[in-house]
């Protein structure tokens, strides 16, 4: 009886094996459609599109690029869990999605549960700005002058829950200092404000805003990285400017719902790690302050994992809730 068990188990295990292989063998065999929750003309949206096309040669397949915008990135979320976990509907994922995980979990579709992480696709970290009316000249003089004019600063954040709120409470928490935060609806909405002087602060991307600061119209105190960019050399991190420990990168990534064949996955991250690291694609986004991905599945789902348990403290000790 027990060598029967044994066999069976062999057998079926086996079979499994000889399916995921068929699968890979076969796939892709018709178009592959990747959810991207942002608008047409945002960023993840004319990155993935400047990569589809490479990437459908890659599998030889077309790519199709579906916009699915919404609450937060929640909307595409809920379309691509609820595809058919065959590889041939994939999720742009970012970190907003990882947030909602945190602020609104929706057991239709977070990210590690109801999606299998494949690879980050690019990534970016925020940069803290001041306008040029403000009296700093470094993140010590913002904090000193902070700290001399409590509740008199003012910084843009995305509104509840963003990037942008929840690294100003790393900032906040850790230098002790009293600031007054004026929401938008999201991050990089404030920046007509920030250019008028209208808002004395906030946080924003070297892609966005990279001219601003070297035209003088913006002033970059610290990049929350954990290293300079090459874009903006002159910019310290925030542990050089005197914050240790505080980082914030703006990601996204490619994802698979639940119980896609790991053959199939194993496919997909290697031409997407391929399509990535091509000049074509990875240089444009480096240009501008970005980082390329290509992780591995099991490093990127670490890498999420990470993400979610330090945002998690954060929005925990600041006690962030969604209204």
């Amino acid at each position: 009886m027990v060598r029967c068990s044994r066999s069976m188990v062999f057998a079926t295990v086996l079979i499994a094996l000889c399916v995921s292989v068929a699968i890979a063998q076969g796939f892709p065999t018709k178009p592959i459609r990747i959810i991207v929750p942002a608008v047409p003309g945002s960023g993840p949206d004319v990155r993935m599109r400047h990569a589809a096309p490479k990437l459908a040669e890659a599998l030889r397949q077309p790519v199709v690029v579906d916009n699915r915008p919404g609450a937060n990135g929640a909307i595409g979320a809920q379309e691509a869990a609820r595809s058919s976990p065959d590889g041939y509907t994939l999720f742009m994922g970012n970190i907003n999605n990882a947030l909602n995980d945190l602020l609104n979990p929706n057991p239709c579709c977070r990210l590690t549960q109801e999606f299998v992480p494949i690879t980050r696709f690019a990534a970016a970290p925020l940069i803290l700005l001041v306008h040029p009316s403000v009296p700093v000249a470094s993140l010590k003089e913002f904090i000193d002058l902070a700290k001399t004019k409590p509740k008199t600063l003012t910084w843009a954040s995305g509104g509840t829950g963003s990037l942008g709120q929840l690294l100003g409470e790393m900032i906040k928490a850790a230098s002790r200092i009293d600031v007054i935060e004026i929401p938008y609806k999201s991050t990089g909405a404030d920046l007509t404000d920030l250019l008028a002087g209208h808002v004395m602060a906030g946080f924003n991307y070297a892609g966005v805003v990279g001219t601003h600061i070297k035209t003088g119209k913006l002033r970059a105190l610290a990049v929350a990285n954990a290293r300079r960019l090459t874009v903006l050399p002159d910019v310290p991190t925030m542990a050089e400017a005197g914050l240790p420990g505080i980082e914030a990168t703006g990601w996204n990534g490619i994802f698979a719902p639940a119980r896609t064949p790991p053959s199939v996955i194993r496919v997909v991250h290697q031409e997407v790690a391929r399509t990535l690291n091509s000049p074509e694609i990875k240089d444009p986004i480096v240009s501008v302050g970005g980082e390329i991905g290509g992780d591995t599945p099991e490093e990127f789902a670490a890498f999420v994992r990470a993400e979610m348990a330090k945002w998690g403290k954060v929005i925990k000790d600041a006690g962030i809730r969604l209204e």
